[in-house]
């Protein structure tokens, strides 16, 4: 059975929810975790799972719950996953901790895309579901809220050291989400007529002491100047101590962060940046795609107007040689780089982004990027250059000096090689890629 990677490459956010609440221990698990198959059956709608995944995966149905829940039990607890094979896209999760350690029942979902939470009912019905779970698994404190702003918010632990974040919990109101679920402590800590008046969209006592708050009717559009202005009312009634306008502008920051930016990066390189982007946090994307933009590498100066003669005894072996040290790296690279076998211009473009991702130039010692690594690319760089330009192989008895021949210049991809292997900002610095292309562009 597939499932959809809520946390692929895509540009959409996601809706998040972090819910952890107290159960009876001393109760049969199949009864526990009842009301929250229960309200899940009746709440999900487009996003129910239809996976579930204990040691093994199966279809989603309250058997397959017991059966994963019963397989992964040990001594500290149980946990199952729970996905989707279509969108929206899912990834679910449910733990239950056992003594000695406090018993647990631990709720997260995370829901792609966001905009499916742009719809009303769509909400509310997300709503009904986490107000039954706070009711029957009482909770200090739980919220849900995009993805990509709760890590622009920092948390959970809002610019505290970890340690003390763990300690502390959520012990104030650091941040108010869409939605919010503030445990009886919390709201004694406020005060509980303070908490029922605060302005938003829905405010209701729950039966435990618990209440739940939402700031408005849909969650998909948090980041509008009207959601700014109702989640900042709403934080500064709450914390008398936090000044208005502060608050307003450090949300309206978040937003700018968080509004699309549209690539339009160096056609050359196109093919590699518009890769990058989805490597990052959803916070850091659109960051990212404005500096991607902006790139300029350097021209590449790894060339030479006349071939310099070759110096080799045996200009054949050495050649030969270049093919061992190309095959080689396809050897070692075909599962994770499959285009590599093919040795084209997508191919190089594949390479760089794997380098780039694995950061491999500061994950490898230098020994071995430049006994190994760096000679077998410059091989398999001028090997794609003889093969897809028409090139010609020029061998020197030092490697960086070894040349191909395309049009009116002499290409140098050792030389390349070894600045392209130098550091992960190099890798973009100096790319296979645009290596390439600049050669392409001189073949007559």
């Amino acid at each position: 059975m597939k499932m959809l990677d809520a946390h692929g490459s895509s540009v959409d956010d996601n809706l998040l929810l972090s819910f952890e609440g107290a159960f009876d221990q001393m109760a049969e698990v199949e009864r526990e975790v009842e009301p929250f198959l229960q309200a899940l059956d009746a709440c999900a709608g487009q996003w129910m799972p239809d996976i579930v995944r204990g040691k093994r995966r199966r279809k989603f149905s309250r058997e397959a719950v017991w059966e994963a829940l019963k397989e992964r039990r040990d001594e500290n607890g149980t946990s199952i996953g729970l996905y989707r094979a279509h969108s929206p896209e899912l990834d679910m999760s449910l733990r239950l901790g056992f003594p000695p350690l406090a018993p647990k029942l631990r709720i997260w979902i995370d829901v792609k895309p966001l905009s499916l939470f742009g719809e009303a009912g769509e909400c509310r019905r997300f709503i009904d579901m986490v107000r039954a779970w706070a009711i029957h698994y009482p909770v200090p404190y739980a919220s849900a809220h995009s993805m990509a702003d709760r890590e622009l918010a920092g948390f959970p632990h809002f610019g505290r050291e970890a340690e003390v974040s763990r300690r502390d919990g959520f012990d104030k109101v650091y941040e108010v989400c869409w939605l919010n679920i503030f445990g009886p402590r919390l709201v004694e800590g406020v005060g509980r007529e303070r908490m029922l008046s605060t302005p938003a969209h829905l405010v209701e006592e729950l039966p435990n002491g618990s209440v739940l708050l939402v700031v408005r009717p849909t969650a998909a559009d948090f980041a509008s100047e009207e959601a700014r202005a109702e989640q900042t009312r709403a934080h500064v009634h709450l914390r008398p101590d936090l000044d208005f306008d502060t608050v307003l502008n450090s949300l309206r920051e978040r937003s700018a962060a968080l509004a699309p930016v549209e690539p339009h990066f160096l056609p050359d390189l196109a093919p590699l940046l518009s890769r990058l982007p989805d490597e990052f946090a959803n916070s850091e994307r659109q960051r990212r795609i404005a500096e991607l933009n902006a790139f300029r590498p350097p021209a590449p100066e790894e060339w030479l107007p006349a071939a310099l003669p070759s110096d080799v005894e045996n200009a054949e072996r050495t050649r030969s040689h270049y093919d061992d040290l190309a095959e080689g790296l396809m050897a070692a690279l075909h599962t994770k780089v499959p285009g590599i076998t093919e040795e084209t211009p997508e191919s190089l473009t594949d390479l760089d982004f794997y380098f780039w991702r694995e950061n491999f130039p500061e994950r490898y010692t230098r020994e071995l990027i430049d006994s190994h690594t760096a000679p077998a690319l410059g091989a398999y760089l001028g090997g794609v250059l003889v093969r897809r330009l028409g090139g010609t192989w020029v061998p020197r008895s030092k490697l960086e000096e070894s040349q191909v021949c395309v049009g009116n210049r002499v290409w140098l991809p050792f030389l390349r090689a070894r600045r392209y292997m130098q550091s992960r900002q190099a890798l973009l610095d100096y790319s296979l890629t645009q290596f390439f292309r600049e050669a392409e562009r001189h073949r007559s």
